[in-house]
């Protein structure tokens, strides 16, 4: 039977989402593991380089997501591999809050209090930031193994593929409903308020600072702009599907959809490395050059091989010529 066109959809923005968001997130990784490596590095390069591992971590696991919308949402791996997959998934989306949160909150206090955050700007402050923010998601997680282990766990029925994290008995509704609920509140609205309130400061302590250059007057718009738009649009959706299966009971059937919002946050993050680190511009301006001067040579040499082969054309069109006059 052929996929569904929701499933189709669903499964070309994954692949586009992975094919795009793993190369920028390697490579930021590979700039903030350089830049942490250095003497003093900073607590919020320290949070960076957490925030690319749990888009890494996002983006790993990915290709069974791909798999589960070719099957038109059907699993076909095993509960097990169900467990895990999910899990990681859903870990990683909720890791990116609060460290996105702790990005904030420390941009905010560059700016608004210079002098006490060169003072207080210690690697160890980033490390305990992104271990709390760790420990919170894959702690509130959890629940996906717990609910996927009750002894009420449903399947659609003998013959057919089970279905992941889905089609969930009263039982499990009771217990997965107020816990999404939970979720919600503690790692998405918190840490969206968080941020929301500090980049509002951060820009406007910097537009208002007559000596701030206008590339950096525009970096912190981009950044504080990116950075929303990763919690309205890529958050969000799933988010809202938490509030509205609590008050009705019920797991509601787009949040498939939903998710799918929260996977394009591994795309967007890579603007908020290039926004808020000078190591990752140099990191994507260096790639980016690279990348033109292979254009630019590939296109000369596809020029020489037309012209070659334009050439060899000519030259034959003139042998049959000749052939044809002598006879």
């Amino acid at each position: 039977m052929a996929p569904e066109p929701r499933s189709v959809g669903l499964l070309f923005i994954y692949c586009i989402s992975f094919f795009f968001g793993l190369p920028a997130n390697l490579l930021a990784l590979r700039a903030f593991v350089g830049r942490v490596r250095q003497p003093h590095p900073a607590p919020v390069h320290i949070l960076l380089l957490s925030l690319t591992v749990a888009d890494l971590l996002l983006l790993l696991l990915l290709p069974f997501k791909m798999i589960e919308a070719a099957y038109d949402f059907l699993w076909p791996l095993g509960n097990a591999l169900c467990a895990l997959t999910a899990y990681g998934f859903y870990s990683g989306i909720y890791c990116s809050t609060w460290l996105l949160a702790g990005i904030s909150i420390e941009r905010y206090r560059s700016v608004a209090f210079p002098v006490q955050y060169k003072l207080s700007r210690r690697p160890l402050y980033g490390v305990i930031a992104a271990l709390v923010s760790g420990i919170l998601s894959f702690g509130h997680c959890s629940i996906v193994i717990i609910v996927q282990y009750l002894p009420t766990h449903n399947v659609s029925d003998a013959e057919s593929l089970p279905v992941c994290y889905e089609n969930f008995t009263k039982e499990q509704l009771d217990v997965v409903l107020p816990v999404r609920l939970e979720l919600c509140l503690v790692l998405f609205f918190i840490p969206m308020a968080v941020t929301t309130f500090c980049y509002w400061r951060f820009v406007h302590i910097m537009l208002s600072r007559p000596q701030v250059g206008t590339k950096k007057r525009w970096r912190a718009v981009g950044l504080a702009a990116v950075t929303l738009f990763n919690f309205l649009v890529c958050f969000g959706p799933y988010n809202v599907s938490h509030v509205v299966g609590f008050f009705q009971k019920s797991s509601q059937n787009w949040r498939a959809c939903a998710v799918l919002f929260s996977a394009l946050n591994a795309c967007i993050d890579p603007l908020i490395f290039y926004f808020s680190s000078a190591a990752a511009r140099r990191a994507f301006d260096r790639e980016l050059r690279r990348l033109q001067t292979w254009g630019a040579s590939l296109s000369a040499e596809w020029r020489k091989a037309r012209e070659a082969a334009a050439k060899k054309g000519k030259a034959s069109a003139g042998m049959v010529n000749d052939s044809f006059t002598g006879e």
